[in-house]
């Protein structure tokens, strides 16, 4: 009963600081859309800011479980397509997923104001992401599926534009199908440009010579 009080609690916190922000969400107000009163509010959480904090954490897990993490890295594509299915993916959970964009608007608009959610809004918009990233094109080139190259600079430049896309989402809605469509078109034309041609085996070989003396 507790842990399920507890998680409801924090449901409706990450909706109300996502709303308000920290300073203008009010505990009893968020004790009221619980149907709690205020007292018992604090048998579970002993302040706000202890709510903050366990909300930080349950997302932070949240996101880490859902879309990857340093600990918890994705499975290394097997191939170029299997890339675009798995980038693919994490963006349509990032845009579509309601505590993800709630969590993502949290972050946006408290960055400024803690600075534990400056460190976590660094890590979701940039670094984490591309920390992931490099690790997986480290091992694609490593199993010769792209050219060898820096793995970090590379995932910075995959990861930072869909990154702006993904805002656009949350700044315009209205224009989300337009922005997934260019950030599909992105990842295919960035694949294409970075795979590892395969070398060909000998009969394809024999044919591109025979058609280039023919030429």
């Amino acid at each position: 009963m507790d842990g399920t009080t507890k998680n409801r609690i924090l449901d409706e916190a990450l909706i109300m600081f996502a709303e308000n922000g920290y300073k203008g969400t009010n505990l009893r107000d968020l004790a009221a859309r619980l149907g709690l009163s205020k007292s018992a509010l604090y048998k579970h959480y002993e302040s706000k800011d202890a709510i903050w904090n366990a909300l930080l954490d349950k997302m932070e897990a949240y996101y880490a479980r859902r879309f990857g993490s340093m600990d918890n890295l994705p499975k290394l594509p097997e191939s170029c397509e299997e890339l675009i299915t798995m980038t693919m993916q994490q963006i349509s959970f990032t845009v579509h997923d309601p505590q993800i964009i709630l969590t993502r608007k949290l972050l946006l608009t408290e960055q400024f104001h803690d600075g534990r959610v400056c460190k976590l809004a660094t890590k979701h918009f940039l670094e984490g992401t591309a920390n992931i990233y490099a690790k997986v094109f480290a091992g694609m080139m490593e199993a010769g599926l792209l050219k060898k190259d820096d793995p970090a600079m590379l995932a910075l430049s995959y990861t930072a534009p869909v990154s702006a896309l993904v805002h656009l989402c949350d700044r315009e809605p209205d224009r989300q199908p337009e922005a997934m469509e260019r950030i599909s078109r992105f990842v295919r034309y960035f694949i294409a440009a970075h795979r590892q041609e395969q070398p060909l085996n000998p009969k394809e070989e024999h044919i591109r010579q025979v058609n280039g003396s023919e030429q």
